[in-house]
């Protein structure tokens, strides 16, 4: 039986109303238990807010125009509305404004003012009922009855959600574990989580791998034969921005590679220069030419996923570092400290610093590469706490700064859904940022509060601070004190940014540190 519409617009409303992870978890897992074929990869796409022909290109102002009459009881099926899509994607040219509204219309007519709606904020990009990729891989894995591990693997492999879950629901795990690392489509990178110093970091992974913390652009690259593509945190192409690194790869003898770096500007004498101005080397528009030889960039490679027809991925880390070493020369590697020594490990950190970077990477030597996970196998050190945020609002400035969106309200992540917020800030903020970020934010606005501009949750601010407080007056329960901007992460998305988990868990790490080494 066809599965209708109206089952995923009444998962998608179960979803949205509730605040606990495994409810939404629930309601999707079984709307998906009941999708066959395609029915599943269109199930997922719309609970994810998508489609699976993408942006279909049509305003708000023709949808709510097609809205004229609904029926009583629901009659769409999942699959009439994904080919009435196709049809709308497909219409183009002289006259398809008007072809287009017909078949919204058409379509429209034959659903009921729930499905309508749900429709309308599904194509403008709005619908947000809290199914977040980490949401929907629980509900493949529940829907499944499989491991989330296998399915959370498989999709970092896989790109997208939709091929999994038809993958996990219809034929099970053997299948999944053809989903693997293949050269030319790049994977989202492994995270790290914040640990509080070298003997935390060593306490947690036993002999570890100590590493510069390069404040540069992730990189990743891929070598197929003299066919070299550089990529993006976010996955975007830039190979043609970063002509040094295809360089270095050309002479690099392994045939087949894929490796995990950084790419940071550099000065004269060769020390790193601030983020921003590494990023300028990864513009839409730039002369190349100019901008190499103002903004000269240097790759450290950390990481190696794929050599010579074998993906490594599923291997141990001093492995995968073995393999590293084996294909590049050392002038392309980071440096690294193989140690369980404190000591040992706090010389090489200072080293780091003074060399200019912001602190090390301690990494467990057993630990698999978990592409888009945040795991506890690698850890950061930085001189001073930084998490990544999202703006949720602004309000406009006071005296030199009025006419300017100041005062920034920071939200970390909700991986059950949304944001909350820890606190604000208008410090670090020079005239050219603060005039970049008033048209950044307004670009987004929402709505307005007296001075408060609400904006969509999608710039990540990278925000330096002392320590954290408890706070009633913030929903999470804590506030960031002496909060300041160090710089916008343009590389990162907001799905990207830091979580309330991780926020409460450097607290608690603050307050067990103050319990063994108390004032006064």
């Amino acid at each position: 039986m066809a599965l209708p519409l109206a089952a995923v617009v009444e998962a998608s409303a179960q979803a949205a109303s509730t605040g606990s992870r495994l409810a939404k978890r629930d309601a999707i897992a079984a709307v998906l238990r009941r999708a066959e074929g395609d029915e599943i990869e269109i199930a997922v796409a719309f609970l994810s807010g998508e489609t699976r022909q993408g942006r279909i290109g049509v305003g708000y102002a023709t949808l709510a125009s097609a809205r004229d009459s609904t029926v009583a009881q629901p009659v769409l099926a999942l699959l009439e509305v994904d080919a009435a899509l196709a049809r709308l994607a497909a219409t183009k040219g002289e006259g398809s404004a008007t072809e287009r509204a017909l078949q919204l219309s058409a379509l429209f007519e034959r659903a009921t003012t729930a499905e309508q709606d749900f429709l309308l904020r599904l194509l403008v990009g709005e619908l947000r009922q809290g199914a977040l990729e980490g949401v929907m891989i629980d509900a493949i894995a529940a829907a499944a009855a499989l491991p989330v591990a296998e399915i959370r693997r498989a999709a970092m492999f896989a790109g997208e959600l939709g091929a999994v879950a038809r993958s996990a629901l219809s034929e099970g795990s053997e299948v999944l574990a053809r989903f693997t690392l293949e050269l030319h489509r790049p994977v989202q990178p492994m995270l790290a989580q914040p640990a509080e110093d070298v003997v935390d970091a060593l306490a947690r992974l036993g002999s570890a791998a100590i590493e510069w913390k390069v404040d540069g652009a992730r990189v990743q690259v891929h070598k197929s034969g003299d066919e070299i593509a550089v990529y993006t945190r976010n996955l975007n192409e830039v190979t043609g921005s970063v002509p040094e690194i295809v360089e270095a790869l050309r002479q690099v003898s392994a045939r087949e590679l894929v490796l995990d770096g950084e790419a940071v500007a550099l000065n004269a004498a060769g020390a790193p220069l601030p983020f921003q101005l590494t990023m300028r080397r990864f513009g839409r528009k730039l002369d190349v030419d100019r901008m190499r030889a103002e903004l000269p960039l240097a790759v450290y490679f950390f990481d190696c996923l794929y050599r010579d027809g074998t993906p490594l991925v599923d291997r141990p880390a001093h492995e995968r570092f073995d393999a590293l070493a084996q294909a590049v020369p050392p002038s392309l590697l980071i440096p690294r400290l193989i140690t369980a020594d404190p000591a040992a490990a706090e010389d090489f950190y200072a080293d780091a610093l003074a060399r200019g970077h912001e602190g090390v990477m301690a990494k467990a030597l057993d630990a698999r590469y978990e592409a888009g996970g945040r795991g506890a196998s690698w850890l950061k050190l930085k001189r001073a706490h930084t998490l990544d945020l999202v703006v949720l609002a602004a309000e406009w400035g006071n005296g030199r700064r009025r006419g300017w969106l100041s005062n920034l309200h920071l939200g970390a992540r909700d991986p059950a859904g949304g944001w909350v917020m820890l606190g604000k800030t208008f410090k670090g903020m020079t005239d050219a940022l603060l005039e970049w970020q008033t048209q950044q934010l307004l670009a987004r606005e929402l709505g307005r509060e007296a001075h408060v501009v609400h904006v969509r949750p999608e710039l990540v601010v990278e925000i330096a601070f002392n320590d954290l407080q408890a706070s009633p007056q913030y929903p999470g329960g804590l506030a960031l004190r002496f909060a300041r901007v160090k710089g916008y992460r343009s590389d990162k998305s907001a799905a990207e940014a830091d979580t309330i988990e991780t926020v409460r868990s450097l607290y608690e790490a603050q307050l067990a540190r103050a319990e063994t080494h108390p004032r006064g």
